[in-house]
């Protein structure tokens, strides 16, 4: 088992088409703007005018860049799920999602089935995950508690319950049904509709495309 091989096409950090690149250097600590990341309020340091002026030039509206100087004290992880001492940055809810190949081609499949088939199939992308996995069976992942990718070891804690931004077609804006329809139907647990996993480092180190994947429990 391995993560998958890159996308083609895939960018570069600070790098856009038509743009010249901008490197971005941590800004140094001073005054915080606060951010609201889906509920939480999070204190987080502006990377400056340049780098606002790139973004914002090239997305097309005033937006700034920002960086969070101080992750382990900042944000701590869903304390229902964390361990002591645990703390996300920006992401959603926890530092890293996992999410597998063969799992996305059997919910494809079950939305093929469905009353919306023309949605599908839907691209991996829709989810957003921070890692893929590629050479397991179909959710798998669903029984996995620690895993190890290259060279870090992961929590995994909790499935991720999925919400209405994954019916947005990332490329066109258009909103559908899928894959929340399906996800209604054949991964529902509890009140969430599932798919990929949250994990959380035990260690620190380098994630690099390709890695050997391994179960650990």
């Amino acid at each position: 088992m391995r993560a998958p091989d890159p996308v083609p096409g895939g960018g570069r950090p600070g790098a856009a088409p038509g743009r010249d690149p901008l490197t971005v250097h941590a800004p140094r600590p001073g005054a915080t703007v606060t951010v609201d990341i889906f509920g939480d309020k999070v204190e987080a340091v502006p990377a400056g005018p340049a780098a606002h002026a790139w973004c914002s030039e090239y997305v097309g509206a005033d937006v700034r860049l920002l960086h969070m100087d101080d992750p382990a004290t900042r944000r701590p992880v869903d304390p229902d799920y964390a361990l002591p001492g645990e703390t996300v940055s920006f992401a959603d809810g926890f530092p890293l999602l996992l999410t597998a190949v063969s799992s996305l081609d059997s919910l494809n499949s079950l939305i093929a089935e469905g009353d919306h088939a023309d949605e599908g199939p839907l691209p991996m992308n829709r989810f957003r995950p921070s890692v893929v996995v590629a050479g397991t069976t179909a959710w798998a992942e669903d029984d996995w508690r620690r895993v190890a990718i290259g060279e870090v070891t992961f929590r995994v804690a909790k499935t991720c319950g999925r919400c209405v931004v994954t019916t947005t077609d990332q490329a066109t804006a258009e909103r559908g049904k899928e894959p929340l329809r399906t996800l209604g139907r054949h991964r529902r647990f509890g009140g969430e509709l599932v798919f990929g996993q949250n994990l959380v480092p035990e260690s620190t180190g380098v994630l690099r495309i390709g890695d050997p994947v391994a179960i650990l429990e």
